[in-house]
């Protein structure tokens, strides 16, 4: 189809169509569910420690929802809140977050001989001090650390650090189809906390940035979020006895979070619709003569933190141009490719593509991409991506007649705009099936299991990011909740801990948990609920909580 007009038609629908979405998806709620079934269980070895979990991941990097999506895997990271690492030869901390407990392991960050690689070396005991809430610290001695074993029941298999659960898509009631298809998994992964930005990347932080990306307010928040730990081995050490269990790798899932989403409209764009390329045209199956993939969606998000890094403001919105700029960054990975050099955006000496068979095994990869125009991409994003998206249209004779002829860009631009009003059409009918599932899964979870202080909270803060009124629903919930268990029992002062917790939602689980066996709780709780009561309008919940206190 040789018309200038139609790059400009497909960046056109690409922005109508991946528009920022008003409320979250169904692989935003299920990681949420998931979050929450982490904040519930104990560790099977420890029954006063807890689980605190994170949605990580292309769910949490993506504020657009396009109608195709990439969404892989969910992803959810889990540390227990009774170990910390911290950078080896810094002193503990004496204060902590409030979700952590009140004895803490704290293990020290020893580099390995590969770069974002390390071993944990057990160095503290921190105890909380009950009068100002400060940790003292006791010396262990120090001996390196093998992964932590167990975590949660319930999972399929494990694939490197993550414990993996499969689940299925109803495709009836999601109007968004994912290029991998209706089935993904759940990734649990267990870390240990760092909340110290590692030295290993200490220039990152500082490095020189010509185009003002990311922000000083963008970096402090990056470096002030820490890092992680996660059980995983360098590829080279993973056969080796003692290294294979003590060995870790340094993960920078919360700052790509706060990165990707810092990123312009069209940036993001860009990534998905690589990730989506990348995909239909099995380019991240390329395997090693081990069978090992040496190619990953990681690889494109370096290419795209670089390349948001390296490139100016117009370069990505000046005359936008999405196909242009996707046929660019696609031949610079051909080079990466070529090279065997990619490197890690955090931390500066370290190769992303270091296997040494690397070049050999991805040479057809490099030399596809390389022979990529953008009359091909045309023709890719026509007859994959477009056809993918018409799909999900109603079957409806108008969408589907205009799909057999786009032979000039204004039959194809035609098109595009019915598969668009289509798009929208449909979203209700999801938003709809979402909500309701919703209302469905919070009623089902907080019936199941058993609902504790640290996971109500957890239920609050992640309903209250999701829709408002589902943290409504959420407090209803647990009042029907608590009435069906108290018809038979006591109101037990656990029971009390969660009315209050949903009423008065605090992340200081310690300072509620002291309370608890104070003389005072009843009285303090009381006085907590009159003076919100005192401070807002008598609605029926402030009824219910006027009877509580009393």
């Amino acid at each position: 189809m040789a018309d200038d007009r139609v790059e400009e038609i497909i960046s056109e629908f690409l922005l109508k169509t991946c528009q920022q979405c008003e409320r979250p998806n169904y692989y935003v709620s299920a990681a949420v569910f998931d979050c929450v079934g982490l904040a519930t269980v104990h560790p099977p070895d420890d029954d006063e420690a807890n689980f605190i979990p994170l949605t990580t991941g292309s769910v949490a990097e993506f504020y657009i929802h396009p109608m195709l999506s990439c969404v892989g895997d969910l992803d959810v990271m889990y540390h227990r809140n009774s170990e910390l690492a911290i950078p080896a030869g810094t002193p503990p901390p004496t204060q902590l977050p409030a979700d952590f407990h009140s004895s803490v392991d704290v293990y020290d960050i020893v580099d390995s001989d590969f770069p974002g690689y390390v071993y944990l070396m057990i160095s503290y005991l921190l105890t909380e001090c009950s009068d100002d809430g400060k940790y003292n610290a006791v010396q262990y001695k120090h001996h390196y650390a093998s992964y932590i074993k167990g975590g949660c029941d319930g999972y399929d298999v494990v694939h490197g650090p993550a414990h993996v659960i499969s689940l299925s898509i109803d495709q009836e009631v999601v109007t968004t189809r994912r290029v991998a298809g209706p089935e993904f998994s759940i990734d649990t992964v267990p870390c240990m906390r760092c909340l110290s930005w590692p030295p290993q990347a200490a220039d990152w932080p500082t490095r020189q940035r010509n185009y003002g990306w990311p922000d000083s307010a963008t970096v402090d928040r990056v470096v002030s979020n820490g890092c992680d730990l996660v059980n995983v081995a360098h590829r080279h050490c993973r056969q080796h006895e003692w290294m294979s269990t003590h060995q870790l790798r340094l993960s920078f899932s919360r700052a790509e979070v706060v990165l990707l989403n810092s990123w312009m409209p069209v940036q993001q764009i860009v990534y998905h619709v690589l990730r989506v390329l990348m995909k239909t045209e099995r380019l991240l199956d390329i395997t090693d003569n081990t069978g090992s993939k040496i190619f990953s969606n990681y690889h494109i998000k370096t290419l795209m933190l670089w390349a948001c890094e390296l490139k100016p403001r117009h370069w990505w919105t000046e005359d936008l141009n999405v196909v242009k700029i996707c046929v660019k960054l696609l031949h610079t990975l051909a080079l990466w490719l070529t090279d065997a050099r990619c490197q890690h955006y955090f931390i500066s000496n370290c190769n992303l593509m270091d296997h040494p068979y690397h070049a050999h095994y991805a040479k057809s990869a490099a030399s596809k991409l390389t022979s990529v125009t953008e009359a091909w991409f045309v023709e890719w994003f026509i007859g994959s991506y477009l056809r993918q998206c018409a799909q999900l249209c109603r079957p409806t004779y108008s969408v589907s007649r205009l799909l057999e002829d786009i032979s000039t860009a204004t039959k194809l631009q035609k098109a595009l705009s019915a598969v668009a009003v289509e798009r929208f059409a449909t979203s209700r009918v999801e938003s709809l099936a979402w909500f309701t599932g919703c209302q469905i899964t919070i009623t089902i979870q907080v019936s199941r299991d058993s609902v504790t202080m640290r996971s109500c909270l957890c239920w609050i803060k992640e309903l209250t990011k999701m829709h408002q009124g589902l943290s409504v629903y959420f407090t209803a919930v647990i009042f029907l909740h608590v009435a069906r268990i108290t018809r038979k029992i006591v109101l037990r002062d656990d029971l009390l801990d969660i009315l209050v917790t949903t009423c008065l939602p605090s992340n200081d689980v310690r300072r509620c948990l002291r309370a608890r066996h104070s003389s005072l709780l009843s009285l303090s709780q009381a006085a907590m609920l009159m003076k919100v009561v005192a401070m807002n309008s008598r609605s029926s919940v402030q009824l219910i909580e006027i009877e509580l206190s009393k």
